[in-house]
């Protein structure tokens, strides 16, 4: 008997944040193990993604994670380092999908065939399993770099430029995990140098 086609969908968190890696995930649902609950990340609560994140892990055929650091954010620009951490996560997978559903509206150029999805994230399931594991496991990091340098908050607004954080990159500077090409982070730099 002849396998089913591997369709994994993708996904990404931390394209926004002035702070941070950015995360993917790359996920192929078990067809015969139904996860119910699965949504866009952003509209579930931090619990429900935990629960779900577990959940996901424990029942999928196949899941991984991908990151482009802060220095190949700076370096390649968002948009292709967010790529980048789509193909490592593809290809972390063990499994060649024969095709992928990626959210957005961009082919991240992965080694199978692509089929972007704009609002993917609450249309697939695979993606919306991808983008709850890429969100948990981003927000995870920006807590642990929270404990390294507590004064920006990492923990609550995750990198994101709310004005707490802005604040805090004008009184403090920006540490080496924020992205300076980032323009609120190459202002508060100037302002340091």
């Amino acid at each position: 008997m002849s396998m089913p086609p591997l369709i994994a969908g993708v996904d990404e968190a931390g394209r926004g944040p002035l702070a941070g890696p950015v995360c993917a995930a790359a996920v192929i649902l078990d067809p015969a193990r139904d996860i119910s609950g699965l949504d866009d990340s952003k509209k579930l609560s931090a619990t429900r993604r935990a629960e779900l994140s577990v959940t996901i892990r424990e029942s999928v055929f196949a899941w991984s994670i991908g990151w482009a650091s802060v220095e190949e954010i700076d370096s390649l620009n968002i948009l292709q380092a967010n790529f980048l951490a789509m193909r490592r996560a593809v290809e972390a997978l063990g499994h060649l999908p024969s095709l992928a559903l990626v959210d957005g509206r961009d082919d991240p150029g992965l080694l199978c065939p692509v089929r972007p999805i704009i609002g993917g994230d609450a249309l697939e399931p695979a993606i919306s399993a991808a983008s709850i594991l890429a969100k948990t496991a981003r927000d995870e990091a920006m807590c642990l770099l929270d404990s390294e340098y507590p004064m920006y908050g990492f923990a609550a607004h995750k990198g994101y430029g709310v004005k707490r954080h802005i604040e805090a990159l004008q009184t403090h500077g920006p540490c080496p995990h924020h992205r300076h090409s980032f323009a609120p982070v190459r202002e508060a730099a100037a302002r340091f140098a």
